[in-house]
């Protein structure tokens, strides 16, 4: 159409399509102080799926007294059977991964830190017992050729710790990739990165021989730096971005940090530079519209709420 917007204009050095790992109905919605129906998260995962998206992390299968608003699990994973999208799920421990399995899941992740007090306060378990909890779940998961994802959070910072070493992250890094793990992805959990850093982490990750292909960011808007820690990953190579429909979620055990990078406004950035991600902006907002209504509150996406006051 002419005088579509945005506009596109190419820039060098980025990735002609990237795959947006969408997050917003395990991440976003486990940190909702009200619980979501069911039947509402199933048609929210289907919508989403419906706007192009191709990955879909649906929930996750951890001890309701934790999650309680992911209590649903076995309810909700059967009514997912008819989703034209991968649908990953997380599991804590090698129970979560029983009952995902159970239930056909094809795609897991296992959640880790890169810091000993997080890891504490999130699997009351350091690093290293954290490391070997995983060993058995990824063990298990691979003999039933089960992707695996595994979850590395506090990259860039941590709010008892301050800032966190790149060494440090590289190590922990590299042992959930030598357990097995297929893909991991990156988490500033409490959103302090910047490009620089970001930059820097990838090429440690990288000179420790962790491939680009390997690796996904999740990038927390809590400075508002997530599009520009974004494309400097995009411009290392990094393919993969976690985002959260509406910029729903943070983190429940970390106070400090604030909503996902929301992907609408990805998608905004990537159509403007003409990489390709397959989703259908338009039906994307709407989807995250309509979950914001059901929500009782508008969504905190820049883009949602630019488009959606174009359309009224």
């Amino acid at each position: 159409m002419t005088g579509a917007l945005p506009m596109r204009v190419p820039a060098a050095g980025l990735p002609t399509r990237v795959r947006i790992h969408e997050v917003g109905a395990r991440d976003g919605l486990q940190n909702e102080k009200t619980v979501v129906p069911t039947e509402v998260k199933a048609e929210f995962i289907h919508r989403l799926a419906g706007a192009g998206l191709a990955t879909v992390e649906a929930t996750s299968f951890v001890h309701p007294r934790w999650v309680p608003q992911l209590a649903d699990a076995e309810a909700l994973f059967p009514l997912l059977h008819d989703v034209g999208a991968e649908l990953p799920v997380l599991v804590p421990n090698a129970r979560g991964l029983d009952r995902a399995l159970a239930l056909g899941a094809r795609r897991i992740a296992v959640f880790g830190s890169a810091t000993e007090t997080f890891a504490r306060r999130n699997l009351n378990r350091t690093v290293d017992e954290s490391l070997a909890m995983f060993e058995p779940v990824v063990a298990r998961a691979k003999e039933e050729r089960v992707h695996v994802r595994g979850y590395l959070s506090m990259c860039f910072g941590d709010p008892w710790e301050g800032a966190v070493p790149v060494r440090q992250v590289v190590g922990v890094a590299r042992a959930l990739l030598d357990l097995g793990c297929d893909e991991l992805s990156l988490g500033d959990t409490i959103g302090v990165a910047t490009p620089g850093h970001v930059l820097a982490l990838l090429t440690a990750l990288g000179e420790a021989g962790v491939p680009a292909s390997a690796i996904g960011v999740h990038f927390h808007d809590t400075y508002g730096q997530a599009l520009a820690n974004t494309l400097a990953a995009l411009q290392y190579g990094v393919t993969t971005v976690d985002a959260s429909a509406g910029g729903l979620g943070g983190c429940p055990y970390a106070k400090s940090a604030t909503g996902n990078l929301a992907t609408e406004d990805l998608v905004w950035m990537l159509d403007g530079l003409g990489v390709e991600t397959g989703v259908d902006l338009g039906r994307l907002t709407a989807t995250s519209a309509w979950m914001a209504e059901r929500l009782g509150r508008p969504s905190p996406s820049r883009t949602v709420r630019a488009l959606s006051h174009k359309e009224s």
